[in-house]
């Protein structure tokens, strides 16, 4: 039964028939119009009483109407004939009754790929004191932190040496540096709807020391959510319709981040959760040893996907051979669940034998043996195959064999790819491999735990096609660049790997693994690499670098003259005035601060949206922009 409300509200929306299907109301398209103030509309819901007196207000002569509420009614469903609460349909997560994907202000702002490392320490060994830090960009500021970035230090690895001043973008493999929301952003201009496959190894969020790591892995928890779902929103529109994506993650944060997916993806594009042992004998923990980590599978469209075969040799499980090929043999008796009689009454039938030539017949024969699909038990079973099957394929497909002094009839399975399993098992997805594997690249262990490239290289061939383009924009060491370049190199394929990653390491260890990979293999393969040019990550840069109050003020005079700064900053008062910092209520002047807070200070007056510069901006003279830095940019994006 409707409330007065509610058919008020139906009655006035009747007027608009391009708002239903049927007797369907859609409402997103009544809050759409509604949104954007179509004056129809908007007339149409202000003279009805009904909704005049629920939703307006009268100050002073003045007549306030509150659309905003009213849209929460149509949004959450609050009262509705087709739902009971308005999380009737729904299961997420949300912040004061909204979900998380109605939110105008969840925007993360974070310009490193998952923290700051503090100044000078390079090497994981030594332990760090990490900083991360994100910010609100409001809702109205979005459109110019996504914008298409301009890009820098073009160059082309090739097996014959890197190549620099790049000016055309030749849609080959791709490594950019920089940060991967801001990244993403940027590749959805050119590769929107474009990508076969994502393969991601975010940040675990275990909530440990992680001095390990070569990035903070030890966020807020509901911070991290909010970090994985602004790049996944992202992600899901580079995806193909046919496109897949897989999300590794440990337990920590296994269920949440499956309840986000499903609220992005939808539940119903969830292809499976699956187990990927990487330590047989266990990684010590307080209750239970950790011998497994978990593999989320997405799609963007679960109706257009085929997931394929392995293609690894397992001729070991097939070890007989005639002229057609290997095969393993299996009893053509049935066992197990189904098996009875009753259960296929069709597939219980005499098969005779002839027990000199071992011929086979549906026909007794002068001196053939009758054979039923009966167990030792006396319990009548039933044949794999149908008669028609045994009739027309049994010389080659077909074997009799004697044990026990009785006749047994075995049908040839013949060797095939493996079908992947929910559980992946195999030596060589193990964390030592990864390491060996990078070792052997570089000659020594310069990044903590990368994954092992067959792990990575199994799951991007069992989606994809030779001509497909995968994505990976945690990139860390590059295993998912190497493992395309393997899988190419296995089926003569020509996919192509585009990776994002914002650290320094991407230099050093990234792009020097492809390129020594290339080299070593001397295949003929190149990728391109290019950063996103920085403006005010370049002082961000700069502050973590500093080691004092005296640097961060002599850096402050800079920053007032050369970085792009928050206009509602005074700038005059922010070396004098006093601060409460940490929600401590002590208020201190600048020059008392510990160093770290004066650095978290001097990061958040810097705009946020001029991070670094978009490619709209070019041909600012102030700039100083390379032509060859220009032309490669307008070629990306095809400006030209």
């Amino acid at each position: 039964m409707q409330t007065k409300l509610i058919s008020e509200l139906n009655k006035v929306l009747k007027a608009f028939p391009q708002f239903w299907n049927g007797d369907e109301l859609h409402r997103s398209k009544v809050i759409d119009a509604i949104n954007r103030k179509q004056p129809d509309v908007i007339k149409a819901l202000v003279a009805n009483e009904k909704i005049k007196a629920v939703y307006g207000t009268d100050i002073d002569g003045i007549f306030i109407f509150d659309f905003d509420n009213l849209c929460k009614l149509l949004k959450y469903k609050e009262y509705w004939a087709n739902s009971f609460t308005k999380y009737r349909n729904k299961v997420g997560l949300t912040s004061e009754g909204k979900y998380l994907d109605y939110s105008s202000d969840v925007v993360l702002d974070f310009p490193f790929k998952d923290c700051v490392l503090e100044g000078g320490m390079t090497k994981e060994e030594q332990g760090k004191d990490e900083i991360y830090y994100n910010e609100i960009i409001a809702r109205d500021e979005i459109d110019s932190l996504f914008s298409k970035k301009a890009l820098s230090n073009t160059m082309h690895y090739t097996k014959n040496g890197v190549h620099k001043n790049v000016t055309k973008y030749n849609d080959d493999n791709l490594l950019i540096k920089g940060n991967n929301l801001i990244g993403l952003s940027s590749l959805l201009y050119k590769y929107k709807g474009c990508i076969k496959c994502i393969y991601i190894d975010p940040p675990y969020n275990t909530r440990t020391d992680a001095n390990t790591f070569a990035y903070n892995n030890n966020f807020n928890h509901s911070t991290w959510l909010t970090f994985m779902k602004n790049r996944l929103e992202l992600a899901r529109d580079l995806l193909s319709e046919d496109g897949v994506i897989f999300i590794d993650i440990d337990h920590y944060e296994l269920f949440y981040l499956g309840v986000l997916a499903d609220e992005i993806f939808g539940y119903e594009n969830r292809l499976g959760v699956l187990s990927v042992v990487h330590n047989l004998k266990g990684r010590f923990n307080d209750f239970f040893s950790t011998a497994h980590e978990n593999k989320l599978v997405y799609a963007k469209n679960a109706k257009n996907v085929r997931i394929k075969e392995f293609s690894h040799d397992n001729s070991h499980n097939f070890p007989l051979k005639d002229d057609i090929g290997k095969y393993k043999l299996v009893n053509l008796q049935r066992t197990g669940d189904g098996s009875k009689r009753e259960d296929r009454p069709n597939l219980f039938y005499p098969i005779y034998i002839d027990p000199k030539t071992q011929e086979i017949s549906l026909q007794r024969k002068g001196g053939m043996i009758e054979v039923l699909p009966i167990d030792k038990e006396g319990i009548e079973r039933r044949w794999r195959w149908g008669s028609a099957k045994v009739e027309s394929e049994w010389k080659t497909e077909l074997t009799v064999k004697q044990v026990n002094g009785e006749f047994k009839i075995y049908s040839k399975l013949r060797e095939k790819g493996e079908k992947p399993k929910s559980i992946w098992l195999r030596p060589e997805y193990s964390g030592t491999t990864g390491t060996n594997e990078l070792k052997k690249l570089l000659g020594d262990k310069l990044f903590s735990y990368p994954k092992s490239v067959e792990l990575v290289k199994d799951s991007i061939q069992i989606v994809t096609e030779p001509d497909d383009i995968i994505l990976d924009y945690h990139a860390g060491s590059g295993t998912t660049g190497q493992a395309v370049l393997e899988l190419n190199m296995q089926d003569n394929g020509n996919r192509k790997f585009i990776m994002i990653e914002q650290m320094d390491y991407i230099e050093t260890v990234t792009a020097k693994r492809l390129e020594n990979f290339i080299k070593q293999k001397n295949i003929d393969a190149s990728f391109i690499y290019t950063e996103l040019m920085e403006l005010n990550t370049y002082f961000v840069h700069e502050i973590q670098k500093a080691q004092s109050n005296e640097e961060l003020e002599k850096l402050f005079a800079v920053m007032k003259t050369e970085a792009h700064l928050n206009y509602q900053v005074a700038l005059e008062n922010v070396l004098s005035a006093e601060y409460e910092m940490d929600g401590i209520p002590r208020k201190v002047a600048f020059s008392e601060l510990e160093l770290h807070e004066q650095k978290q200070l001097l990061i958040e007056i810097l705009d946020k949206n001029q991070l670094y510069v978009n490619a709209s901006e070019m041909d600012d003279s102030d700039l100083n922009i390379s032509e060859s830095d220009k032309a490669f940019t307008r070629s990306f994006y095809g400006m030209e």
